[in-house]
């Protein structure tokens, strides 16, 4: 991911007001990320409880901001992350929903995901896993892993922004 600044994560939100972009909090440790090793930033607002965002790669490579708003209610079962899948199950998973881009928006309509809570994907994807044989590829494995959530992620942001 293309390093962000404080200025470019505000002004990349698609489904965010003025208002919701001007008083949402920033991560305060943004020059000293790595942003090799992320796919997605994403974050919780220290001001509002249920309140989180993600800036994601939309397809062309844009960054585009998202306001997501947490569930009050938790999965009764274990689920899986929509964009990390990792079978192992080692990242609590919530729901989230964010409002959809446009008229659709406007009118109330929003789209929904379960997601690691603490947004740990890109980790996720580099940690590999117990070698189910040897000779296993896990150097081409992780590669795979890491395109997949890309290409969700991208999915994703293509989806609100084109409301397909």
């Amino acid at each position: 991911m293309l390093p962000l600044t404080a200025a470019t994560i505000r002004s990349s939100f698609v489904n965010a007001s003025r208002k919701e972009v001007s008083v949402a909090g920033l991560p305060d440790d943004l020059d000293t990320r790595d942003w090799d090793a992320l796919d997605y930033l994403g974050w919780h607002d220290p001001k509002f409880a249920k309140r989180a965002y993600v800036v994601l790669p939309a397809p062309d490579g844009t960054p585009t901001g998202v306001l997501l708003r947490q569930a009050d209610a938790s999965p009764q079962r274990r689920q899986i992350c929509e964009w990390c899948r990792d079978p192992r199950l080692i990242n609590e998973v919530v729901f989230f929903s964010a409002r959809r881009v446009g008229e659709s928006g406007r009118r109330g309509n929003t789209v929904g995901t379960l997601l690691c809570r603490n947004f740990q994907c890109s980790w996720v994807a580099r940690t590999d896993p117990p070698a189910p044989y040897d000779g296993f590829d896990m150097s081409g494995d992780r590669q795979r892993r890491i395109e997949r959530l890309q290409q969700r992620v991208a999915g994703f942001a293509d989806m609100l922004l084109t409301g397909r």
